[in-house]
């Protein structure tokens, strides 16, 4: 069931055409200045892979991909969860140098995503990665890397205030840098998401380090697949959403794993059969560059920088009638 919430008084900063005016402005501006801080070139990316390939996003490992099968190969097809594993294998086959990377937009379908006000079953964003040395795989080549996006982010926000000058949203470049564990110990007896609301309230930007790997009371403060992110070496960039009051994760994103973390995270993660996977095998084998990378949300940073209540204010998807009927009611048009 999804949970919608309404803020008191709420009305949309921008009309339905400003907003689609405002969407293609913030897709031009943010990915010219993705692509120039961080020299990656723009790629095509699959839809769909398949199955057997290792290569799809399996998330925390329940999630349900949508598949089906093609007539004229007699095979199945998987679409996407998201291009985590695809793009370190695209950077191998393209023959890229370390110190650049590619971009891409992703389009997936999480069928099985929980709906509410910042969650969908359609996922648009921009998926990342570049080629690193092995001296790079560390926590200060990470925070220079969230840093660079962090800035582009508010580039793109004071261009699109220019633009607008109705809105009133203001980022702030300060990024505080936390570990998952640290965090549990400012709040213990907190869950994960109040946790982040808390230091966000306070702080307005972090980066929320260390995601994957077991805390120290026993619990994850998030899944994260074993196959891609370095869990000591990854994390969320979050900003605080004044319209929401909470805290809004607009990327994930980390150093890569390299053969001895995979094989330690697939033991973790008891994924062990994933092995012999063509994907994790050459990883193992040490056949694959060493990456970074991550996804950083479009229709998330369109909400956030136009102060909008619901993502479907920016992205076009299917809702339950619960959620149709109260933002009818409240007079959030979904598009």
């Amino acid at each position: 069931m999804s949970k919608l919430f309404v803020p008191e008084g709420y009305k949309s900063v921008l009309s339905v055409y400003e907003t689609q005016t405002a969407i293609g402005a913030i897709k031009r501006l943010f990915e010219d200045n993705l692509s120039r801080s961080l020299k990656l070139h723009r790629v095509s990316a699959p839809l769909f892979v398949e199955p057997k390939s290792g290569l799809n996003d399996d998330l925390n490992g329940v999630e349900r991909a949508v598949e089906f099968d093609i007539k004229e190969t007699g095979t199945s097809a998987a679409i996407v969860h998201s291009l985590a594993k695809w793009k370190r294998m695209a950077l191998h086959n393209y023959g890229f140098p370390v110190g650049e990377g590619i971009y891409t937009d992703m389009n997936a379908i999480r069928r099985d995503e929980e709906m509410d006000n910042l969650h969908s079953i359609y996922v648009d964003q921009w998926d990342w990665e570049k080629v690193i040395d092995k001296a790079s795989r560390n926590k200060e080549t990470l925070k220079v890397a969230v840093t660079v996006i962090v800035n582009a982010i508010c580039d793109t926000a004071d261009k699109i205030d220019e633009m607008f000058p109705e809105l009133t949203v203001r980022l702030s470049r300060d990024i505080k840098f936390i570990t998952t564990q640290e965090l549990e110990d400012m709040y213990p007896g907190k869950t994960s998401k109040e946790r982040e609301n808390a230091y966000l309230k306070e702080h307005k930007t972090a980066f929320i380090m260390q995601i994957g790997d077991v805390l120290k009371s026993g619990s994850k403060h998030d899944g994260r697949a074993p196959d891609y992110d370095d869990w000591t070496l990854n994390g969320d960039i979050m900003f605080w959403d004044d319209v929401l009051q909470c805290a809004i994760e607009i990327s994930s994103m980390g150093i890569r794993v390299d053969e001895k973390a995979l094989a330690s995270q697939l033991t973790k993660a008891n994924c062990d059969n994933r092995r012999q996977l063509p994907f994790h095998k050459m990883l193992l084998e040490g056949k694959l560059p060493l990456t970074m990378g991550g996804g950083i949300g479009q229709s998330r940073l369109c909400m956030l920088l136009f102060q909008k209540a619901h993502i479907g204010e920016v992205q076009v998807s299917v809702w339950d009638k619960e959620t149709m009927d109260g933002c009818a009611a409240a007079g959030i048009k979904l598009l």
